[in-house]
């Protein structure tokens, strides 16, 4: 179709500019400088460049559009209104409202066109990364010298707080690295931040600092439209080599007689005042409440209509392509539908008991099937993929110049690793796990967060999960990472005790699609619980189950461990066959609380409130387990710099300090 005139986006944009400051206004509550200023930037974009087909919302070829400064959300659902998307007037009128559509900070929906949650800055720079490299890695299974079926874009438009924030500068090294292509970036650059001034704190040459990452950079007067449109049509061909940044020269607050180019404009309404004066100045008129000239929406849906037009054709070449191979076919299919096969578990490996093994390790032995039988599982680690055992033998490393692999190696970069998976996620066809040592979690929270809010199935494979790593010391012992996970809503945690429950741990994670889960693995070798005299691992999938019990009936009194401790629960219970006491083993609190409450009170008879928890972290969070009796043999220090045996015993973490605890209860 044809482009759009000057005149034609620049109307388009002040209808977008109108429609966000009477949003803001109506909701009290807001960001107006983002949309004023980005909105020439943005309806140029969404006019004459971004391929998204909003009838064909989920079009798996489409444009990727990435909100990072989620704060002018205002702007988004302005756009996809006036798209065609499931946008309403009303749902404008209701912005930042309980319930609505409209969120004050976008969250992901892809029907509605929303592709990220965003809002922390920087993290939505990150998800665009990891879009384009799941686009690379598509491109690079599918394309043929004849057919490019996966070519789409990745626009992300971010700011200068993106840009101050360290997951920018870690993200952006890694693209630049691999080179990734068709990552577009255009950055609002205004100058203001909330305290005023960006050069009180932000002196950065950003043009040569993204050059310096390997970044094709391009500068333009973010209200020139015809300019922007030429530097956008530039972008989209200097993408096909690497990554691009294109600087936007805009002001904030655009419009605004009195506000723009000022810190007042950032995040708050303007005034009712102010919007008349400001609408006003833009052409607009100053008294009608959110204008929707329906010339301006038929711009924007003659664009949908060809867009339509485009997604659907691609739809049928698609589909006769893979007609025609069907190992492609195969593979896609694979890839879209994400199939757990019904024997996953019978194939998974087998640990005999007599043969100690950390569960970091178990966990590598079971990756290595896993990824045999699913080839839609990729993932890395932070640098440390031989000490995390998650490097999948049998294939490559992607690289600057083969995105075939399914390794990734995401070097020191612990939060953009985390965000970059989100974004990996939420574009569709691989599930990406991510790796580091569980203390260097904290690194990470805001993206794990962020996968919690938006229910994003992301796997997390902490190794290295207690006082055990011993010589390290402190700073590299785990204490209170385990209850900080537990206390975010909507993530999973799973601490195996020995190698079965880990395999058992790997297939709870593939088959919890709502959310985030997090493995928590053991560094040292841990004994391979015999399951003849035991209950069998698959009650892992439960959360927490009678792992032994020395009498019938109820219990006398109730070890509960999870992890490396649950070993040592069972051997002080084997200790004292004179006492009925049951032993349960406590992977996972979130598993366990989705049980029945049958299930639940079978495990943890209501009738025994002698309860003793053993667990190698901080003790917060137990006493809903360990009732009144309030025992916990826990860790609510920092550690230390010693041998772990010699740890062991200083905290208390034997079978000789759980048998004391044992006898001064029944003894």
């Amino acid at each position: 179709m044809r482009a759009f005139s000057t005149d034609e986006i620049r109307q388009a944009a002040n209808v977008l500019r109108g429609l966000s400051i009477d949003m803001i206004q109506t909701a009290r509550s807001g960001h107006p400088g983002l949309p004023l200023g980005m909105a020439d930037v943005a309806a140029t974009l969404w006019l004459n460049h971004l391929q998204v087909a909003p009838a064909l919302p989920e079009w798996v070829n489409r444009d990727r559009f990435v909100l990072s400064g989620g704060h002018g959300s205002a702007l988004l659902y302005s756009l996809l209104h006036e798209a065609g998307y499931g946008i309403s007037l009303d749902d404008l009128k209701q912005f930042r409202q309980l319930g609505s559509n409209t969120p004050g900070h976008p969250e992901l929906n892809h029907k509605l066109g929303i592709e990220v949650t965003t809002g922390p800055l920087g993290q939505g720079f990150a998800n665009g990364v990891g879009m384009a490299l799941s686009q690379s890695m598509m491109a690079a299974r599918f394309h043929t010298e004849e057919t490019a079926l996966f070519d789409h874009k990745v626009w992300v438009f971010c700011g200068d707080g993106d840009l101050e924030e360290g997951i920018s500068h870690e993200a952006a090294s890694f693209a630049g690295h691999l080179g990734l292509r068709h990552l577009i970036v255009l950055y609002d650059s205004n100058d203001i931040s909330i305290e005023g001034s960006t050069d009180t704190t932000f002196t950065d040459d950003t043009e040569k600092r993204f050059r310096a990452y390997g970044w094709e950079v391009l500068t333009v007067d973010g209200h020139d439209i015809a300019a922007i449109d030429r530097k956008l049509r530039r972008a989209k061909r200097d993408s096909a080599c690497g990554p691009v940044l294109v600087i936007c020269r805009t002001t904030i607050g655009y419009g605004s007689p009195n506000r723009a180019g000022t810190a007042k404009s950032h995040g708050e309404p303007l005034g009712e005042e102010e919007v008349r004066l400001t609408k006003q100045a833009l052409g607009l008129p100053p008294d009608e409440l959110f204008r929707d000239p329906p010339e301006i929406t038929d711009l924007f849906r003659k664009r949908a209509a060809s867009m339509n037009r485009v997604a659907r054709r691609w739809q049928r070449e698609a589909k006769q392509f893979f007609a025609a191979d069907s190992a492609r076919a195969a593979l896609y299919k694979a890839l879209t539908e994400k199939t757990l096969p019904e024997d996953l578990a019978e194939k998974l490996p087998k640990f005999p008991a007599d043969k100690p093994i950390a569960t970091r390790a178990a966990s590598g032995k079971v990756l290595q099937v896993l990824a045999a039988e699913l080839p839609w599982l990729v993932g890395g680690s932070a640098d440390l993929g031989p000490s995390n055992k998650t490097w999948l033998d049998a294939y490559p490393a992607i690289t600057p110049t083969d995105f075939t692999g399914r390794n990734i190696h995401y070097g020191v970069r612990e939060f953009a690793m985390a965000a970059i998976q989100n974004g990996m996620v939420a574009d569709g066809f691989f599930l990406p796990y991510t790796a580091t040592f569980c203390v260097f979690s904290d690194y990470m929270v805001p993206a794990m967060r962020i996968a919690a809010i938006a229910r994003q199935q992301a796997i997390y494979v902490f190794s290295h999960d207690s006082y055990a790593v011993g010589e390290d010391g402190a700073t590299h012992q785990p204490v209170e990472q385990l209850a900080c996970m537990r206390a975010t809503p909507n993530v999973t945690v799973i601490r195996p005790a020995d190698a079965a429950e880990t395999a058992e741990a790997w297939l709870a994670a593939l088959r919890r699609t709502e959310g985030p889960t997090a493995l928590l693995l053991s560094r040292q070798n841990l004994p391979v619980i015999d399951r003849v005299s035991t209950a069998p691992a698959a009650g892992t999938a439960r959360g927490a189950y009678t792992l032994v019990q020395n009498g019938t009936g109820t219990p006398d009194l109730i070890l509960m461990a999870s992890g490396s401790e649950t070993a040592l629960a069972l051997d002080a219970a084997r200790a004292r066959p004179q006492y009925n006491i049951r032993v349960v083993s406590f992977p996972s609190w979130e598993l366990f609380e989705q049980q029945s409450r049958e299930y639940r009170e079978s495990v943890l008879p209501p009738a025994c409130t002698n309860r003793i928890s053993v667990e190698a972290g901080c003790s917060f969070g137990w006493s809903r387990y360990v009732g009144d009796g309030d025992e916990s043999i826990a860790l609510d220090s920092y550690g230390a710099s010693a041998p772990a045996g010699v740890l062991a015993k200083e905290f208390g973490f034997t079978v000789e300090w759980i048998l004391a605890r044992i006898d001064a209860r029944l003894g």
